[in-house]
Formats: C-alpha cells, sequence, structure tokens
C-alpha cells in the first residue's frame, strides 16, 4: 500500500504516520497556568533527541488552527516545564490527565495526584512520577499546524530502586515505561524486552 500523505491522504496523515511510527514514549507535561495552577497533560509525539546538550522535542497539537494548547501557551509565557515518564502505575491517571476540562478545572485534582518542588524551576514535578525531566524552552519551531518544542533539559530526577548506583544503568526489573500505539486508545507495555549487542 502506497500513500501520499502530502496529498490525497493528507486527511489521513495523523491516522496512518500516529498508527505505524510506534512505540512512542509519551511526556506527561506540566506547567504553571497564568494563575499559578498547575496543568498536567501527555503528549506521545514525544522523544530525547540529543545528550550534548541535553535535550528533549516534544510536539502539542493545537486547540484548533492557530490556537495553542494551554502546555504550549504556558511554556511560550513562562520558558519553563517538566516531562515526567509514565510506568504502568501512573497510566491511568496519565490517561486522566488528556481530559479537555474547563479553564481553572485542575487534571492533577481530577487524577488524585500530588506534585512536589523541582529542583532548577519554577514549575512542580508529579510527586509519584517514576522520572521527571525539568526543562527550559531551548525553542519553539512552527512548521504548518505543527509546534515542536524543544526543551533544555537543567535537571533529572529518577525515583530510588530504578538505577543501579554504581553504573547507573537501569534495573529494568524497576521500571517499565509504556508507550503509545496505534490510534485511537491503543498503549503497550514495555515488560517483554531483549537486548542485541551492537556488532
Amino acid at each position: 500500500m502506497e500513500f501520499d500523505v502530502l496529498g490525497e491522504y493528507e486527511d489521513a496523515g495523523y491516522k496512518l504516520l500516529a498508527g505505524v511510527i510506534v512505540p512512542r514514549p509519551i511526556a506527561w507535561v506540566t506547567t504553571l497556568n497564568d494563575d499559578g495552577s498547575v496543568n498536567a497533560a501527555p503528549f506521545s509525539f514525544f522523544n530525547l533527541l540529543g545528550a550534548s546538550p541535553p535535550i528533549v522535542g516534544f510536539a502539542p497539537g493545537d486547540k484548533e488552527p492557530g490556537v495553542p494548547k494551554d502546555t504550549a501557551r504556558n511554556i511560550r509565557r513562562s520558558g519553563e516545564f517538566v516531562v515526567h515518564l509514565v510506568d504502568a502505575d501512573h497510566a491511568q491517571a496519565m490517561n486522566v490527565c488528556a481530559s479537555d476540562l474547563p479553564a481553572g478545572e485542575s487534571e492533577l485534582a481530577l487524577a488524585n495526584l500530588q506534585t512536589t518542588p523541582s529542583q532548577t524551576i519554577a514549575v512542580p514535578r508529579i510527586a509519584s512520577a517514576p522520572v521527571a525531566i525539568e526543562c527550559t524552552e531551548h525553542s519553539t519551531l512552527s512548521i504548518g499546524q505543527n509546534r515542536l518544542i524543544i526543551g533544555l533539559i537543567q535537571h533529572l530526577y529518577v525515583a530510588d530502586g530504578i538505577l543501579d548506583p554504581e553504573t547507573l544503568l537501569v534495573q529494568r526489573e524497576h521500571y517499565s515505561p509504556i508507550g503509545r500505539m496505534e490510534v485511537p486508545a491503543s498503549y503497550c507495555r514495555t515488560s517483554d524486552r531483549f537486548d542485541m549487542p551492537r556488532p
């Protein structure tokens, strides 16, 4: 099957591309609203983009054409955000945070989550999340209706037990993030892994 996603199949591009480019890690992002309350939302167009300097990127879509989502608007105003990785224990809470709530209603309260202060930025992190990445906005790139936010990593929090304290390598029996699969509502677990040393 062949698809011209810039032409005949442009309207099906999201369904096709988000269906086959999987699994995708999930960025569960906290930002500060105008009134100082915390906004939390998940995004699966996300990944680590480099390590020197350490950067991540995620692409929050617009609420409607030309109207950025709260996360993008908050980052543009404050220049700060926290990316959390989602494990199986937090899957339902993350999904609750995808709810389209009225202005002023807290996703975190709806998901029964608490926050704790970050080390380097004003935006707090989700206290129970296994991994939290404190970021400042490096740049935001607009391409058509896409908005790619690149974050410069300032600080990394990893819950006790996930990393071997001597090697700093992940102990996979203690860390099982989930990933986004095909649309509209499919996810995967990372409990079935294998090693393949580079030749």
